[in-house]
């Protein structure tokens, strides 16, 4: 959300609107880098530091930027207000699936392969190829571009839960789950409380290694194992993205979404849910956690263009990697498992973290579980 607003932002102060500002996080939480003064600098008599001092000027006067300057040999470097950052609390759970959704590959169409079966394929690197280009079209959607599938080359516009929701459609405050139980305290689960690994059906002989893999692990953790994979990658091990433990990637990723939706049920048991978005405080959400789980969900929407643009669907996960270990840490600190004296803005900040996961692993395909 911010990370893509920043980059319409700075494109329009280029005057490159097709360009893209090659942004990377900045030193602290809420602030991004930018090299595009470099890939300006060979078409015009200026070096790269004069164009990114133009550039800071221009942006300096919007009021959700703290700061803009020149940093390096000629790269901008952009800080935004701490209410904008904390703001996107409020933001990304009222968005619901649409704040993975951006505008940045608008006009561009993308080829996607029709009737795709990884499992069908009969080894790991064809499975990743097949799966690769399938989630490269839906993160391409997701960014604004349109998918022609072949053979038939029917265009399709992007998928319809990914378009913006109007303001006024979505009610003034974040849904919480159904009442259940309170818990004690939010912790990842016990190792010899959780079984090492799922129950291994044997798989039937004439199954690929793929196929045998979902027997044993079931099709989530493959599907996230799959997507993760880079190219020329090592093939996952179906006992190890089988394990419940948070050392697993295809796990972990899951069970941040049901850690942020555990802290929501527990509240809607006793009765707390967050206050209405004219009531929300900005400046209680301060602790180095909750700042880290807020940048991280400031990349939602720009990671999916990157990685669209790249054909790289394994970069995206693992930026959801790092989305889930900043929401499992986040939500294990003290201010979110006093469920009993929580706070409104801490509220809205665990329902981002449950929104911006389950969309980010609808992309994938991989379901978004309220309970593990």
């Amino acid at each position: 959300m911010i990370a893509a607003e920043l980059r319409r932002a700075i494109l329009a102060a280029a005057g490159h609107e097709d360009a893209d500002p090659l942004l990377r996080p900045g030193p602290e939480p809420g602030s991004y880098a930018s090299s595009l003064p470099f890939r300006l600098a060979p078409g015009s008599s200026r070096d790269p530091r004069g164009i990114a001092a133009a550039l800071a000027a221009r942006l300096g006067a919007e009021p959700w930027i703290a700061a803009a300057e020149t940093t390096g040999p000629g790269y901008l470097t952009v800080t935004v207000t701490r209410d904008a950052l904390a703001g996107l609390a409020v933001r990304v759970a009222r968005g619901g699936l649409a704040c993975v959704a951006s505008d940045a590959l608008h006009g561009r169409t993308v080829p996607a392969p029709a009737g795709v079966d990884p499992a069908a394929e009969p080894d790991w690197p064809r499975a990743r190829a097949a799966l690769a280009a399938q989630l490269t079209a839906r993160l391409a959607a997701a960014a604004g571009a349109t998918v022609i599938f072949s053979p038939e080359r029917a265009v399709v516009p992007p998928p319809a839960p990914l378009s913006p929701i109007p303001a006024e459609s979505v009610p003034s405050s974040a849904p919480v789950p159904p009442p259940a139980p309170p818990s004690a305290r939010l912790s990842p689960l016990p190792a010899e409380s959780v079984p090492s690994a799922a129950p291994a059906p044997t798989p039937r002989p004439e199954a690929g290694p793929v196929a045998a893999a979902i027997a044993y692990a079931g099709p989530d953790a493959v599907r996230f194992a799959l997507a993760r994979m880079p190219p020329g990658g090592p093939a996952p091990q179906a006992p190890v993205i089988a394990r419940y433990v948070l050392e697993n990637p295809a796990y972990a990723v899951r069970y941040a979404h049901a850690a942020a939706a555990a802290v929501l049920r527990w509240a809607a048991a006793l009765g707390t849910g967050p206050a209405g978005p004219e009531q929300f405080r900005p400046c209680l959400l301060t602790e180095p956690e909750e700042l880290a789980l807020l940048d991280g969900l400031s990349w939602l929407s720009e990671r999916v263009a990157m990685a669209a643009r790249r054909g790289r669907p394994d970069e995206f996960a693992g930026y959801l990697e790092g989305l889930a270990a900043r929401t499992i840490e986040t939500m294990s600190t003290t201010g979110f498992t006093t469920i009993s004296s929580i706070s409104s803005e801490r509220l809205w900040l665990a329902d981002a973290a449950r929104t911006g996961l389950a969309a980010s692993l609808g992309l994938l395909g991989v379901g978004a579980p309220r309970r593990l």
